[in-house]
């Protein structure tokens, strides 16, 4: 007779060997045709130009950032929708303040322009030898890179 922690090292041996067996089948049964191109850099289906290590325009992080932070916020209203009507009124008078937060950080980001893509581009302090630090205006495939 198993104990609780038997039982779970049982379930955990017996991951390891569905997974450790689904390797090695497909690697038996999978054909290996290396060719130039399955080794280069995946990037979409395009061929790789240049290095791989470039600098992202920080837009792609930023939208990303509050693309994230307001999906998890708005998950919250799944499990209070479930349970709304034994809640009562205190209940959705919280969520109406947490909407409401969550609608004045939605317009503050709004305001501040950092849903816009179409920005005009940074200028970026760069030091040339002999001149020192001069601001240079940057084409869309400079900010890109």
């Amino acid at each position: 007779m198993l104990t609780e922690f038997g039982r779970i090292l049982l379930f955990l041996i017996v991951g390891v060997i569905f997974v450790a067996g689904g390797m090695v089948t497909s690697r038996l049964l999978r054909p290996s045709r290396p060719y130039p191109s399955k080794l280069s850099t995946y990037e979409c289906g395009e061929t790789p130009i240049g290095d791989t290590r470039i600098r992202f325009n920080i837009r792609f992080y930023v939208v990303a950032l509050i693309f994230l932070i307001f999906d998890v916020e708005v998950v919250f209203l799944f499990p209070w929708a479930t349970v709304f009507e034994e809640l009562g009124w205190f209940a959705f008078i919280e969520m109406m303040v947490f909407l409401t937060i969550l609608l004045v950080g939605y317009a503050y980001v709004w305001r501040k322009g950092d849903l816009d893509w179409d920005k005009p581009s940074p200028k970026i302090p760069r030091y040339e030898m002999g001149v020192g630090v001069k601001e240079v205006d940057l084409t869309e495939e400079e900010v890109a890179v």
